[in-house]
């Protein structure tokens, strides 16, 4: 898919900067929001619509927060090729609407590891969801736009604000090997830090 429309948006993130800038850009042209605990309540506060991820689930947060994200109805809308007609009348099937746009950035692991939390402490600062959602939609850049920093929200609003809500597949392929690019970062880290 060359051309992206931008429709639905899921946002998840511990970096809230930016955030309420780039989810009003995107709800003033129709984008639906889905959010996960604290960006929800984040996004609710500057007074713009948004859904729960427990609502597209059917299922609630459970385990502390440790399982919101990991679920069929999130990941098969990450992953479903739009330009394969199978893997869309599957989702049609299964009832699953598809994303077109995720917005994630991970627990703060290098916060935990500076503030000298216990182990068990800093290991609950380990990312496990927002991982998964940014290595799904960067694997699938070819149907969803990643944005795995606040660094690129302007860089992103450019593009659909210049392309009618569409993204092109060139920065799509770009954010992608961003979301790579943090993923490695971060798993170092908790390489580095749990290696005796």
């Amino acid at each position: 898919m060359e051309s992206l429309p931008i429709r639905r948006a899921i946002l998840s993130v511990t970096d809230k900067s930016g955030l309420a800038d780039l989810a009003a850009f995107l709800t003033s042209r129709g984008v639906e929001l889905v959010s996960t605990g604290g960006t929800q309540k984040a996004l609710e506060a500057a007074g713009l619509p948004v859904t729960a991820v427990s609502t597209v689930t059917g299922f609630p947060e459970i385990l502390g927060g440790r399982v919101k994200t990991l679920h069929p109805k999130i990941h098969a809308g990450i992953l479903a090729s739009k330009d394969d007609p199978a893997h869309m009348q599957t989702l049609v099937e299964k009832g699953i609407r598809p994303f077109d746009l995720v917005c994630v950035n991970l627990y703060d692991f290098a916060g935990a590891v500076e503030r000298n939390l216990s182990l068990e402490d800093a290991v609950e600062e380990i990312d496990i969801g927002g991982p998964c959602m940014l290595r799904a939609a960067a694997k699938n850049f070819h149907s969803v736009l990643v944005l795995p920093s606040p660094q690129w929200y302007p860089a992103a609003m450019e593009e659909m604000r210049n392309n009618d809500m569409n993204v092109g597949l060139e920065f799509r392929q770009i954010m992608a090997s961003r979301a790579f690019e943090a993923t490695s970062r971060y798993d170092a880290l908790i390489t580095s830090y749990l290696r005796p």
